[in-house]
């Protein structure tokens, strides 16, 4: 009866997720794009409610909710599924839609089944392939183990999280602080209005001179046609040198049209400087400038230490709860319920990395959709977001495990196989401290080029 009531939770807890991924889908992801195929939105959908189900479900290994036999029976069922997921549903539906997009394949169903198989196959080729070079299983796994997909996974997640800690620990410090707004004043956003305005009139201009070429061209060589002889001979040289009078002009006006998108694009630019500027003087723009500088020097505590991790070759044993509880009673002499407090903190820590974790990434993934998606692609995008989300997910999990003491960390353990822990860890420190230094260095260079107002 114990484990009808836990799976009756369970399934409550991800129907509930299920719904939610499906508003952020119809009210964010695809709120000015019209849903084609309901399968995508399905998709995301059980993506989103398997991978909120483990954390979930470390929550619950924290506080003791449910039977140690139910959480450990809906730890392998979730990642079962979400591995399912990942490695068979999500990609063969990648390549359906990708294959239906191409117009040099035949559009008869059977045939873009035929390639999706064959796309399939060459994914879990190359997926298998991956896995070689790194150390990451232990010889005794089988080749059908579980955790040869887990590891896997787990090499491609964490090198995400880490690109993407990498540069959102530089990114934030550079949107919010206040040290990096560009100056910026109402006259130079007049003047590149202007030069935009001017700009445009030409091209106005340069385009009412074409088509009047153009009609004067097929009037003459209306004319040609019907009189023949010399004369036609004349009208045709007239018309060569019109021709190329019109060539001419609809190269000056290509050069002119790409140089007003550049002005509109600096336009936005600067009037995004100054709601910046304004925005930075509120009392919400104080407190994030004030959360800038703490980033700040998290980013260059993070590089120093990933930095000496890579060096010295170490990765950590004991997660920061036990540590911090050690340094309390062992140096201060603190008496306190360390089982108790290590309960309450460990819930705390969880709960904010796994809460920032899922608001972090769908807001990466919402402004990169936003980028780059389209009528005909937009399908094809949602599903490749849904992909790195549930591999970003499983790799959280597998990364999270150092952070929770020795006996919270014995399920994930058990139920994730004998992988090898510390390699994930000097990868995601090698990894983070690239995305870092290069974020640093395009940030620089793209700061350094921006026009401020002496320019002008």
């Amino acid at each position: 009866m114990s484990f009808f009531a836990d799976s009756c939770i369970m399934l409550f807890s991800q129907i509930l997720f299920f719904g939610g991924g499906w508003v952020f889908f119809l009210k964010k992801l695809f709120r000015d794009y019209e849903v084609h195929h309901s399968i995508v939105l399905l998709v995301f959908s059980v993506t989103f409610a398997l991978s909120c189900t483990m954390f979930e479900l470390i929550i619950f290994e924290i506080l003791g909710v449910l039977d140690s036999s139910s959480r450990f029976f809906h730890w392998k069922l979730g990642l079962y599924a979400i591995l399912t997921m990942l490695i068979a549903v999500l990609p063969f539906y990648i390549a359906y839609f990708i294959i239906s997009n191409i117009r040099l394949v035949p559009q008869k169903r059977h045939i873009r089944v035929l390639f999706t198989v064959g796309s399939w196959c060459g994914f879990c080729y190359l997926f298998w392939k991956i896995g070689d070079p790194f150390p990451i299983l232990s010889p005794r796994h089988g080749i059908f183990s579980i955790e040869q997909c887990i590891g896997r996974v787990g090499v491609i997640g964490v090198t995400l999280m880490a690109l993407l800690s990498g540069f959102g620990a530089v990114n934030y410090p550079y949107t919010s602080m206040h040290y990096f707004v560009r100056h910026v004043t109402e006259t130079d956003i007049q003047s590149i209005e202007k030069r935009l305005l001017q700009t445009l009139d030409m091209i106005i201009m340069k385009k009412k001179r074409i088509a009047l070429a153009e009609r004067e061209n097929l009037r003459r060589a209306s004319i040609s046609k019907s009189s023949g002889g010399l004369w036609g001979m004349l009208k045709n040289v007239t018309s060569g040198s019109t021709n190329e009078n019109v060539n001419l002009l609809k190269q000056e006006t290509s050069a002119m049209e790409e140089l007003s998108r550049q002005l509109f694009l600096e336009t936005c630019d600067l009037n995004d400087a100054v709601q910046r500027r304004e925005y930075s003087k509120t009392f919400k723009g104080k407190y994030f400038n004030v959360l800038g500088y703490v980033f700040t020097v998290y980013c260059v505590w993070k590089i120093f230490m990933a930095t000496i991790n890579i060096i010295f070759d170490r990765v950590g044993k004991v997660d920061p709860i036990t540590k911090g509880f050690d340094i309390a009673v062992n140096y201060f002499g603190i008496n306190v319920d360390v089982k108790f407090w290590s309960q309450q903190i460990s819930f705390f820590l969880v709960g904010i990395i796994i809460v920032t974790s899922i608001r972090g990434l769908l807001i990466t993934l919402t402004k990169f959709f936003y980028a780059i998606a389209s009528s005909k692609s937009s399908n094809v995008i949602v599903l490749c977001l849904a992909q790195i989300m549930g591999m970003y997910f499983v790799s959280s999990v597998l990364l999270m495990r150092m952070n929770m003491p020795l006996e919270y960390r014995s399920i994930i353990t058990e139920v994730l196989g004998e992988l090898q822990f510390s390699f994930y860890h000097r990868w995601f420190d090698v990894i983070f401290l690239v995305s870092a230094l290069s974020s640093i260095g395009f940030l620089y260079i793209a700061h350094k080029q921006a026009p401020e107002k002496h320019m002008y």
